[in-house]
């Protein structure tokens, strides 16, 4: 199967008060530098979702980006735009670039799980978080996405296609929305 991934990195960090994406990690690292790191080890085929005022601002190759004009619309409008570039993909795991946390083994579980009916998605205790691998039959759906709406949205409409996967990964339900959120997670 040929597995792809959408980095969602287009959002505004509004709660941040900054660019949460280019926050320094006590490594060093970005936030958004580690994220990307530890998913490309997982996978090979990376598109970067962005702003275009973020396109020079993130440490990436230039081949992966793609500049979203319209990433005001919200996650679901992004998501919809990425899914321009999956059409050579049987299943596509949509990552969001505030987890930098995430370990790239759990990356891997995911994707090694996917299925072109299927919804792949993590829980950890009970509880679902992301990142999501969507099969290819769910492609057209996600293309239609508007708004602030995310994939989230097509679980509740194909809760058959659905397969959670059981991780030891806490991180799948941490994403970064303020400075206290990147300083406490940071100390776990």
């Amino acid at each position: 199967m040929r597995i792809g991934a959408i980095l969602l990195a287009a959002g505004f960090s509004n709660r941040f008060g900054g660019i949460k994406l280019l926050a320094r990690l006590d490594n060093g690292s970005t936030v958004f530098a580690q994220t990307l790191n530890r998913l490309s080890a997982a996978v090979e085929d990376v598109v970067i979702i962005t702003r275009p005022d973020l396109v020079s601002a993130l440490e990436a190759d230039e081949l992966q980006i793609q500049s979203f004009d319209h990433a005001d619309q919200g996650m679901g409008a992004s998501l919809a735009f990425g899914m321009k570039f999956t059409s050579h993909w049987d299943a596509c795991i949509v990552c969001l670039s505030d987890m930098p946390f995430v370990r790239t083994a759990t990356y891997s579980l995911l994707i090694n799980s996917a299925d072109k009916d299927r919804i792949v998605v993590p829980e950890f205790e009970g509880t679902r978080g992301n990142p999501v691998v969507f099969g290819c039959k769910h492609f057209e759906s996600l293309a239609g996405l508007r708004g602030d709406s995310g994939g989230k949205s097509l679980l509740a409409r194909h809760p058959q296609d659905l397969m959670p996967i059981k991780v030891n990964d806490a991180a799948v339900l941490m994403d970064i929305d303020t400075p206290a959120d990147l300083a406490e997670l940071q100390s776990v």
